[in-house]
């Protein structure tokens, strides 16, 4: 019998550390390869940690909302066979420094102009004794609750700290806490006396602004969600980021069609998966990137970054309303069958809420299927710092004139809408309206006598 030493893995880019949220497993458990041991929460995602190992789970090294670094050893896991074996000491107690540095990187930065610098008052957690873990102070941050009001929240994690928990249900119960300290309010028209040049580039300064919709006795206000606001501010952020273009073309996929309904079957039943449209849409942009490979780019302030890999988002729709976009790394690399199998795997596990934070970071160019909900096309945000969005509009049946050497005539014909969102800083009309035409070309010349 051997231990293995269960690390906390890279969530992300500059993400150093994330926050223990639940453990799934007791001590005793025996646990399968892949099986999910525990919780974690980062600025970026929530997600579950599995085991590389089967074995049983000797050991918990941290408790529920206790802070944890990257390479931290979380849990031990007794193996049979030879593996990393590990110093054992019952009596030690793990080690979680006091201090705990935030994250540099964040979804998002959020630039505040100068009248919005002069209403919101700056949150330096610093001051307090008490310990808040970088989840929660994001959430803090996010919210307006100053380091004041903070510090009267009831904790109810270890040695008294808050929890996210604690501090969701006091946003959600704040309108009737009387508790609360009152913050000073600094009227609108006094923010003119704090004189601050702006030299940045402009922001949409309504991004942040409290809105002034009038309510009346019948309407119902429902709470962004934590993860909706992530993606507000990130959209927003996009739009004031890049100087979005769209291109569009018509395609004819009558091929594409033809030939899936002709092969969906079989692959079915030889592969156990479903044959859908999107592997074969992929496959076409992975192509169209290699031909024109500055569109796999990211702009960091005069320098252009030539991706080396293709990785591919596919936008999916969540069962509460969000969207998240997991990562095929290497699109380019994969044959069809390995494209479908990624595609199905990754959007099922997106439903469930089971993908790994590196699943969802490192892409360099995005697809997203307006034509799922009926969309003919649509005017995509690009994904930061990607410099491009392609969104696939709705499949029809429409009349079309069609050129034969005998002449021209009228037929029924597949047809659909690409559309595709780049940032003109980077990407010129003629090179995104190449990239788009490329990949037409490739699906109307699809071959129906393909082999898979």
């Amino acid at each position: 019998m051997s231990k293995f030493e269960l690390k906390l893995p890279q969530m992300g880019e500059s993400v150093a550390e994330a926050t223990l949220t639940t453990w799934l497993k007791e001590i005793g458990d025996t646990i399968e390869m892949d099986e999910a041991i525990f919780e974690i929460a980062t600025d970026k995602v929530d997600s579950e940690v599995p085991s590389e190992v089967e074995g049983t789970l000797i050991e918990r090294r941290f408790e529920v909302d206790d802070v944890i670094k990257v390479g931290d050893v979380v849990a031990v896991i007794e193996v049979e066979g030879e593996g990393n074996e590990v110093p054992m000491d019952s009596n030690a107690a793990p080690v979680v420094e006091e201090a705990v540095e935030e994250p540099i990187a964040q979804i998002q930065q959020q630039v505040f102009t100068a009248k919005e610098t002069a209403l919101t008052p700056v949150q330096d957690f610093s001051s307090s004794e008490r310990f808040y873990s970088p989840l929660v102070k994001n959430i803090a941050k996010e919210e307006g609750i100053s380091i004041a009001q903070l510090d009267t929240i009831p904790g109810t994690g270890k040695e008294g700290r808050v929890t996210k928990h604690d501090i969701l249900s006091f946003i959600e119960n704040r309108g009737t806490n009387e508790n609360a300290p009152k913050e000073e309010v600094i009227k609108e028209q006094e923010a003119p006396t704090l004189e601050i040049k702006q030299t940045a580039k402009p922001t949409h300064a309504t991004s942040t602004k409290t809105s002034t919709v009038q309510v009346s006795g019948g309407d119902e206000i429902i709470p962004l969600s934590r993860m909706g606001k992530l993606i507000a501010h990130h959209m927003v952020e996009s739009v004031t980021t890049s100087a979005h273009v769209q291109s569009f073309i018509e395609v004819d996929v009558t091929n594409v069609v033809n030939w899936r309904n002709k092969v969906k079957k079989s692959f079915e039943e030889r592969e156990g998966e479903k044959l859908t449209f999107t592997p074969i849409f992929m496959e076409a942009v992975a192509i169209a990137i290699k031909k024109f490979p500055l569109i796999n780019v990211s702009l960091d302030g005069d320098n252009i970054i030539k991706k080396k890999n293709i990785n591919l988002g596919m936008a999916a729709a969540l069962p509460d309303g969000n969207l998240i976009v997991p990562v095929i790394k290497n699109a380019d690399q994969l044959n069809l069958v390995g494209m479908a199998k990624t595609i199905n795997d990754l959007a099922n596990r997106a439903r469930n809420n089971a993908l790994k934070p590196d699943e969802i970071r490192e892409g360099t160019y995005t697809v997203t299927n307006v034509g799922t909900f009926g969309s003919v096309f649509g005017t995509p945000i690009i994904n930061q710092p990607q410099v491009g969005i392609l969104a696939l509009g709705a499949i029809r049946k429409m009349p079309s004139v069609i050129e034969t050497p005998e002449g021209d005539f009228i037929g029924v014909r597949s047809k659909m809408f690409l559309s595709h969102s780049y940032d003109h800083r980077v990407v010129n009309g003629a090179l995104g309206g190449m990239f788009i035409k490329t990949v037409a070309d490739y699906l109307e010349a699809w071959d129906v006598n393909r082999e898979i």
